[in-house]
């Protein structure tokens, strides 16, 4: 289904990524070395219920991962990638950490994701793919406008990672949004410009651009959910939901400034 938002529910967007962004750099702030992956946890399922929202984790139960998800934000430590299921570890100086975040209110949902480095430490590589994810995703974000097809903003996806040197996996990707968390059109992290859905205003899309070091292939944990690199690779994973407009493509999980 590709839902096209009316201006009410549009602006009901807006406020849940608003949300979204507001929790991830909440959850940026208090990730310090020491802090554990439960405690980012509870944080989150904290904000989420005081602001009057619904998680759009918790009881997901795709055909994908094994059985409902029982978590609130995914965190994804070094060679995770995606859908990494918060457990007992004590993050380190150096740890990659990846915070992907969907959660619904008044009816709409929204979708982002962060990867930093936690700590003093920085590690060369990983500084490396964090910033070519944030590249990728602004190329993506750019290509995004009516008129434009879904193909325009994976070319644009790709050119970035494939630049750089990245393997680029289509097993997942972006996808539109609204009243549910995952919907059609599928985005791929590589395309053909010019192909695929013309896109529309009303219309949101999470773009969620991510690589692996050295490797396109992935495998999944023992809890039947977390991604990870089959090499043993750092990765990285940046996202945004965006709102196609009449002038281009309006971001809504940007991070408030100052």
């Amino acid at each position: 289904m590709i839902e096209i938002l009316n201006p009410t529910l549009l602006a009901r967007a807006k406020d849940t990524g608003a949300l979204v962004a507001d929790i991830l750099q909440t959850l940026k702030s208090r990730s310090t070395v020491g802090t554990n992956l439960l405690d980012i946890d509870r944080w989150t399922e904290k904000m989420i219920v005081e602001a009057g929202a619904q998680s759009c984790y918790v009881d997901y139960a795709p055909s994908f991962g094994r059985g409902p998800f029982g978590h609130y934000v995914c965190t994804a430590v070094n060679d995770a990638v995606l859908h990494g299921r918060p457990h007992d570890y004590t993050l380190a100086d150096g740890d990659l950490l990846t915070l992907d975040l969907a959660v619904s209110k008044g009816g709409v949902a929204a979708d982002a994701a962060i990867s930093f480095i936690v700590g003093d430490a920085r590690p060369a590589e990983s500084v490396t793919l964090i910033d070519t994810t944030e590249r990728a995703l602004a190329a993506g974000i750019a290509a995004a406008g009516p008129g434009a097809r879904i193909g325009d903003i994976s070319h644009a996806i790709g050119t970035v990672l494939s630049e750089a040197g990245y393997p680029i996996n289509t097993e997942f990707g972006g996808h539109g949004i609204g009243s549910t968390m995952h919907q059609d059109p599928h985005v791929s992290n590589t395309g053909r410009p010019g192909r695929g859905y013309k896109l529309r205003p009303g219309l949101l899309l999470a773009l969620e651009p991510w690589v692996m070091a050295d490797t396109a292939r992935l495998v999944t944990d023992a809890d039947g959910w977390t991604l990870r690199s089959a090499t043993g690779c750092r990765t990285a994973h940046s996202e945004h939901t965006i709102a196609i407009t009449d002038d281009g493509a309006e971001i809504l999980t940007l991070p408030k400034r100052g």
